[in-house]
C-alpha cells in the first residue's frame, strides 16, 4: 500500500513539473501598445497648427534632472514606449494624408468608427455615383493601412500575429477617444451612435 501511495505520489509530482515546465505564459503588453495607440491616432488626427497650439507643449514628456546617480537612464521608460519602425512611419504618413479627405465624410455621418479598430460605410444618402465611388475606395484603403498598422505595431512589440484582435480593440478605443461630437461610433454590441 505504501508502495502504491508513494509510486502515486512520484508520479503526480513528475506531472506537475512537466507541466509547470512546458507551460507558456504569454505576455501582452497592454500598457505599452496603448500608449503607442495614442501617439499614432494623435498623429493621424492631429493638424500641424493644432500640434503646435499651448497643449502641444504641455504634452511634451519632461525629464527630470537627477542629482543621484542611477543605473537606467532617465529617457529610458520614454524610449521604451516609441513604436516607430519606416513600415509604420509610412502607414502614418498615409493615413495622415488620406485624413483630410476622410473628415467631410465622418462630419456628414456617412462613415463611422467601428468597434474593431476600423472605418465602416454608413449611408450613403445625397452622394451622386462618383461620390460613392470615392468613398468606398477611401474606406478600402483606409482600412488595409489600419489593418497593416496593427499588424506593423504587433511585429514592432514582438507580440504574436494571435494578439492582433487586442490590438485592434485598444485601437479602436483610441480612435473613439479622438472622434469628434456627431461622428458614429459603434459600440461592442454592435450598435451605431453618435458622438456627443
Amino acid at each position: 500500500m505504501k508502495k502504491r501511495y508513494a509510486l502515486w505520489t512520484a508520479a503526480g509530482a513528475g506531472l506537475v513539473f512537466i507541466l509547470a515546465c512546458i507551460t507558456v505564459n504569454i505576455y501582452f503588453p497592454e500598457a505599452t501598445v496603448k500608449q503607442a495607440a495614442a501617439e499614432i491616432v494623435d498623429e493621424i488626427r492631429k493638424t500641424d497648427a493644432e500640434k503646435k497650439g499651448p497643449e502641444a507643449v504641455a504634452q511634451r514628456p519632461v525629464l527630470r534632472e537627477s542629482s543621484s546617480f542611477s543605473l537606467v537612464p532617465a529617457a529610458y521608460a520614454q524610449e521604451a514606449t516609441t513604436v516607430s519602425t519606416p513600415a509604420i512611419r509610412a502607414l502614418k504618413d498615409s493615413m495622415k494624408a488620406r485624413f483630410a479627405a476622410l473628415k467631410p465624410y465622418f462630419d456628414a455621418g456617412n462613415i463611422g468608427e467601428t468597434n474593431k479598430g476600423l472605418i465602416e460605410v454608413r449611408d450613403e444618402t445625397g452622394l451622386n455615383l462618383q461620390a460613392k465611388a470615392a468613398l468606398r475606395n477611401l474606406v478600402k484603403d483606409e482600412n488595409a493601412d489600419r489593418t497593416k498598422l496593427y499588424a506593423e505595431v504587433a511585429k514592432a512589440l514582438n507580440i504574436e500575429a494571435s494578439q492582433i484582435e487586442k490590438i485592434q480593440k485598444i485601437f479602436a478605443a483610441e480612435w473613439e477617444k479622438s472622434a469628434a461630437a456627431g461622428w458614429w461610433i459603434q459600440q461592442e454590441d454592435g450598435n451605431w451612435v453618435k458622438k456627443s
